[in-house]
């Protein structure tokens, strides 16, 4: 691996400890709805997956990107998963202002959402 690419990694593995600090916070104080997203960013980690992508949040909302610094241009593709409720998710997949895929679903290991994380893996780092 040369080393841009290992700048790139780096970047994205700060992410998810930065992002994993902020839901374990929030959890601590209360936000058990929280818990199922929380345990799908140990499991996507433990999977290799904070090598391939930037996260944050905003509230209740995960953000999935490949955004090499931190926060998004208007341009930058991210896919959105935003936490109504315990067990009960939004998920927004775009491109800038345009949505391609936008839907609710109840379980975070669900098929759609795995190929859309798929499909942000294959878009190039930027």
């Amino acid at each position: 691996m040369n080393n841009q690419n290992l700048e790139i990694t780096s970047r994205f593995e700060k992410s998810w400890n930065e992002t994993e600090k902020i839901f374990d916070m929030l959890l601590e104080n209360g936000f058990e709805r929280l818990i199922p997203l929380r345990e799908f960013i140990s499991k996507l980690k433990a999977k290799g997956e904070n090598q391939h992508f930037r996260i944050g949040t905003s509230l209740y909302r995960l953000i999935f990107s490949r955004s090499i610094e931190h926060g998004l241009r208007d341009d930058q593709k991210q896919l959105i998963i935003d936490t109504l409720d315990k067990n009960d998710y939004k998920i927004i997949f775009r491109d800038g202002y345009k949505k391609y895929k936008e839907y609710r679903i109840s379980d975070l290991n669900e098929v759609r959402l795995i190929k859309l994380l798929e499909t942000l893996k294959g878009s190039i780092a930027d």
